[in-house]
């Protein structure tokens, strides 16, 4: 078999809590919304499900930055808003797992809700399987019913956000920088969680666009 070549993969210089777009305009918002709505129809019509896997591992392929130059700037509760979104989370587990499994396990000790169970990790997740639980998500997002794959990245995110919460105040006595970092963190994904949900509710509605 011929050996395939890629282009090296670019990785976005900021931290994930800064990754957002700096500008937006009409043009920028029209491309968008069809390019959004044009993968995600073709990746949902293809049944081999080949278009679905290379949709997942595009950022580990590509980097974030092809994806940033269409959705970066979108409405946060839109279509490419919402996959923008699904894709700073995969980016974020992908390169820090064992952060993202510390932080996930500490809020589903923490939260006392039904988010675990909604987002689905197994109890309690090792890095690997929250690894597989943010690309079994994106398959949802690409295969299955697109509002509950949102439910389940949003209430991936609030685990999230009560793990970052309480780790932050751990550290707060001894390591205020790295509390400061991680109650960021928890800011940034409280607002994807409610951008996430909106995005469901729209979506079942027939609204999202």
């Amino acid at each position: 078999m011929p050996e395939q070549f890629h282009r090296p993969v670019r990785r976005p210089s900021a931290s994930f809590d800064n990754l957002v777009g700096s500008s937006d305009s009409a043009e920028a918002t029209r491309v968008a919304h069809a390019t959004a709505s044009a993968l995600l129809t073709r990746a949902r019509e293809d049944e081999s499900g080949e278009s679905a896997e290379r949709m997942i591992a595009f950022t580990a392929e590509h980097g974030i930055d092809d994806i940033a130059e269409l959705w970066a700037t979108a409405p946060a509760v839109s279509l490419p808003g919402a996959l923008w979104r699904l894709y700073l989370l995969q980016l974020a587990i992908h390169s820090d797992p064992q952060t993202s499994a510390l932080l996930y396990e500490r809020g589903r000790v923490e939260l006392g809700s039904v988010d675990a169970l909604v987002a689905g990790a197994p109890v309690p997740a090792n890095p690997e399987e929250i690894v597989v639980l943010i690309d079994t998500i994106l398959r949802g997002v690409f295969r299955g019913d697109f509002s509950v794959a949102l439910e389940r990245a949003a209430a991936f995110c609030r685990v999230q956000v009560s793990g970052a919460t309480h780790t932050a105040d751990d550290y707060e006595a001894t390591e205020p920088e790295r509390a400061s970092e991680l109650t960021a963190r928890a800011r940034r994904l409280h607002t994807y969680a409610g951008d996430l949900s909106a995005a469901a509710g729209l979506w079942r509605s027939g609204g999202l666009n």
